[in-house]
Formats: structure tokens, C-alpha cells, sequence
């Protein structure tokens, strides 16, 4: 429960809310005590002022008259219930005191002895009594004329009321302190409901996801980033799911393109290992091995060709090349086939075309490619026809390849360059040719594009761009890298 992001945020929030409120706590019990305090030390302040009527300029003639001032002064002094009054003799002994009690004349008095050496005969003092009380007190020294001490008046005032409006002031802090770190604690169990929780179950279906279950699905329960990535890790486990099967029906189907030739070349080297055929039968059985090596070698050089570009290693041999060289070899290899299966191959070569900048072998490849699905797709008597032509506005080579077969479904044709798919089930095929022709295209900076409707034909157009285009778009990129070069 309490680890990761739980904990993390237990840590961080509750720290600094808790470090918060005590400070604020501590400031708040100081600012009370501090204004108590003053608030109690201005009273004293405004006494010893009063004072200065009774006693004229703090002067009084002989102790006699001090006394009797004095103990007039203690009679109506109206503020008896907050502060008491004390009446000091000349000797430093309290004489009368306004609580009527009889003083303690154990109790330290520093104000008064502090007071008797200050040249204004004022003192001020904070402190606790032998009884352990806490008081503020203040000490005013009255003098005669000739400056001799006949007397003080002392007020003291307990602190035990500010002291106790301090600590029920800081009680108050405290409990709005707890209910404060107690919202937040709802809050963060709502934090935790709502944002851990499904992170923690997103985090365990992630696993099994990873371990290959791919049928786990997460409930959205939020409208917001959260529930963004349940769909997201949703469709992950869907798009998953569909390329494992696509990599199984994969592997399937290379495993039955592999074993169709494999099989044919083992029966006919074990019909001639265990007997010598005639010579037609031979020549025949060396024609199949040799048509089923080839066939199988076709496959296996797919397969590497697919390995190489999904790693980045694909080698290209570019050079400036005559395109319509390719695409007349590439037919001259499908003609012989095209009347053997009984199917139209129809060509109008054009008489010249712009030279373009590629790699000879791996354009023929793609040809080879489309032509060969092309013928695949196409029902006997059917036809596949190739037109060549320089597109000016693009300033590019097209290369149309159509065909009346059996066609593309709308649903299928997004999906048919995506390697593994394959949207026919019943011809035979890898899956990855188109796929890999694609990919060659694209590294030619050009684009392969499909038109197919189900049951009338396809045709497949691949766009080259002429070695004029191709070389000023090339440097105006080596340009424009140059130029993020010196930038930096």
C-alpha cells in the first residue's frame, strides 16, 4: 500500500502541510504572547504615567507624606482586579499592597533593586515568583528634593491568563492544523483511489500484456489523462494481439512456402538416388529441383532483405540508371510465365524516359514484385497490363502496373503494405514482399500507391522521382544540414 508513488507523495505533502502548520503554529503562539505580553507591559506603562500625578514629578518631601500619598492612592486605585499595587518603604519593605494581604517578604522583588540604581529610579522586570507564578512587574522609585529614595510604588500583574490565552490560542492552531492534514488525508485517499490505484492495476495488466496475455483489457473509469491511457495500453494489447497473430499466420505461411519446395526437390533427389529414370523423366526432375531451388532461394533472400531494412542495414548501390532497362527486364522474365498460365502480358514501351538515381538491382526487385503478384492475382485468361510515363508536374517516373484479378477489399487495402498481412489466404506468399518493396521505393524518395476494388482488379503505381529532381532535392537537404550545422 504504501510504497511508490503512495508513499512518495505521503512523504512530500504530508512533510512540508506538517511543516507548515508548525511553523505557523510556533509564529502564531509567539505573535499572541508577544502582543499579550505587550498589551499587559503598556497597562504597566500607563500606571507608572498616572503615577505622576499623585507624586509630582516622582518627588515627595519625607516618608511621612509618602506613606499617607501612597496609601490614598492604594484605596482608589480602580484597577485592583488586573494588577496588584505594592507600597515600598524607604527600607525596601512592602508597607501596604492593594490585595489587602500580607506580603511576602521572602519574594525577591529585581525590579526594585534594579530600580534604585537607574538614574530615572524606573525598572521593568519578567520573571516567576518563589511560588513559581510567572509576573511582569515595574518598580517606580520616588525621591525627595534632594534626590533621596523615601519610597516606591510597584505594579505586578500575572501572567498566568496571557499564558493560558497563549496555550488555548495555540490548542486552536493545532486543531485547525489536524483538520486541515486530516482534508488533505481525504483528499489523498481520493489521490490514491483515483490515480495510484488504476496506475498500480495498469502497471500489473502491463505485465501480463508483456508475458504475452494479450486478451487483458482495463476499464476506463475517468474521462481524463487516466482513462487516455487505459484506451492507449487497450489498443497497445489489441494491436498486439493482431501482430501476433499476424507474425503466427507469418510463420505459417513461410513455413508451408518453405516446405512446398523443399518437399519437391527431396522427391524428385530420392527418385533419382534410388533409380535411374529416363532421360525425359530426369531432365524433368532437374528442371523442378532447379525451378524449386530457385524458388526457395527467392524466398530466403525476401526474408533477409525484410531482416535488413527492419534493422537499418539494408545497403543501397545508387547510381544515375535508365529505369525503362529495369522494368523491360523485369517483364522479359514474366512473359514466358504469363502464356505458360495462359494470362496476357501487355507492355507499350515508350521510346525514352529520363534517367533516374537508384540502386538497379532493388528497383527490378520491386517490378519483379508487383508483376509477380499481378499475375498471382490474375484468373486464367485474365490480363496485367504495364504502362510507363514521366509525370512533369512531379517531375517524376510512374511505373503502372494493373491487372482485372480478383481484387482488394476496401477494409484490406490500408492494412496490405503492413508486413505479415496478407488479405488473400488462398494464393501463396510471405506476406512481406510488398512490404519490402515499399520500403526500397521510399528509400528511392518515391511512393508506392494501391487502387483495388474487390472482384474488378488492382493496379499498383510506383512513382520515382527523375535523377535531376532527385539530386537537387538531395542537395538542398545536405544544404539545409549544413546550415543547422553552423547554427549549432
Amino acid at each position: 500500500m504504501f510504497k511508490g508513488i503512495t508513499k512518495r507523495w505521503i512523504i512530500n505533502t504530508f512533510g512540508v502541510i506538517i511543516a507548515v502548520i508548525t511553523l505557523l503554529v510556533v509564529c502564531l503562539s509567539v505573535l499572541v504572547q508577544s502582543l499579550t505580553y505587550s498589551s499587559i507591559e503598556q497597562a504597566l506603562l500607563n500606571r507608572n504615567s498616572e503615577l505622576s500625578s499623585v507624586f509630582p514629578g516622582y518627588r515627595c518631601e519625607n516618608t511621612a507624606d509618602f506613606q499617607n500619598t501612597a496609601s490614598k492612592y492604594v484605596e482608589d486605585f480602580m484597577f485592583k482586579e488586573n494588577m496588584e499595587l505594592m507600597v515600598i518603604n524607604a527600607s525596601g519593605r512592602v508597607t501596604i499592597t492593594s490585595t489587602g494581604f500580607e506580603p511576602d517578604e521572602t519574594t525577591a522583588m529585581p525590579d526594585y533593586e534594579e530600580a534604585l540604581t537607574e538614574d530615572d529610579g524606573f525598572s521593568q522586570w519578567t520573571g516567576k515568583l518563589s511560588s513559581g507564578e510567572k509576573v511582569m512587574a515595574t518598580t517606580h522609585i520616588i525621591k525627595n528634593s534632594n534626590s533621596t529614595p523615601v519610597g516606591a510604588i510597584r505594579y505586578v500583574v500575572s501572567l498566568r491568563k496571557a499564558n493560558l490565552y497563549t496555550f488555548v490560542t495555540t490548542l486552536i492552531a493545532i486543531f485547525i492544523g489536524i483538520i486541515i492534514i486530516a482534508c488533505v488525508a481525504f483528499s489523498g485517499s481520493y489521490f490514491i483511489r483515483s490515480i495510484v490505484n488504476p496506475v498500480r492495476e495498469m502497471s500489473e495488466t502491463a505485465k501480463k500484456i508483456a508475458q504475452g496475455d494479450f486478451d487483458q483489457k482495463l476499464t476506463k473509469m475517468y474521462d481524463d489523462e487516466i482513462g487516455d491511457l487505459c484506451d492507449s495500453i487497450n489498443d497497445m494489447a489489441k494491436e498486439l494481439d493482431e501482430s501476433e497473430k499476424l507474425k503466427n499466420d507469418f510463420i505459417s505461411r513461410v513455413s508451408h512456402e518453405l516446405r512446398t519446395p523443399l518437399t519437391a526437390i527431396k522427391g524428385w533427389a530420392e527418385t533419382m538416388q534410388y533409380g535411374v529414370p529416363d532421360r525425359i523423366t530426369l531432365e524433368k526432375g532437374m528442371s523442378v529441383i532447379v525451378s524449386e531451388s530457385s524458388r526457395l532461394t527467392g524466398i530466403v533472400e525476401e526474408l533477409l532483405d525484410f531482416s535488413k531494412l527492419q534493422s537499418g542495414r539494408l545497403i543501397m548501390n545508387m547510381q544515375k540508371i535508365d529505369i525503362l532497362a529495369e522494368v523491360d527486364e523485369a517483364i522479359y522474365m514474366f512473359k514466358e510465365r504469363a502464356l505458360s498460365e495462359g494470362k496476357h502480358l501487355l507492355y507499350d514501351e515508350p521510346e525514352m524516359m529520363p534517367p533516374v538515381y537508384g540502386d538497379r538491382n532493388r528497383l527490378k526487385q520491386v517490378f519483379i514484385n508487383v508483376l509477380d503478384n499481378a499475375l498471382k492475382y490474375t484468373p486464367e485468361g485474365g490480363m496485367v497490363g504495364v504502362q510507363v510515363y514521366q509525370d512533369f508536374k512531379e517531375d517524376m517516373i510512374k511505373i503502372i502496373v494493373a491487372d482485372n484479378g480478383c481484387g482488394i477489399s476496401q477494409d484490406d487495402i490500408p492494412k496490405i503494405k503492413d508486413k505479415f498481412y496478407k488479405a488473400n489466404q488462398k494464393v501463396n506468399g510471405s506476406g512481406i514482399g510488398l512490404a519490402v518493396a515499399d520500403e526500397i521505393v521510399k528509400l528511392h524518395s518515391g511512393h508506392l500507391d494501391i487502387d483495388s476494388s474487390l472482384d474488378v482488379g488492382t493496379t499498383v503505381t510506383v512513382s520515382i522521382p527523375t535523377y535531376k529532381n532527385q539530386i537537387e532535392e538531395e542537395n538542398a537537404r545536405l544544404i539545409a544540414e549544413n546550415n543547422d550545422i553552423k547554427k549549432d
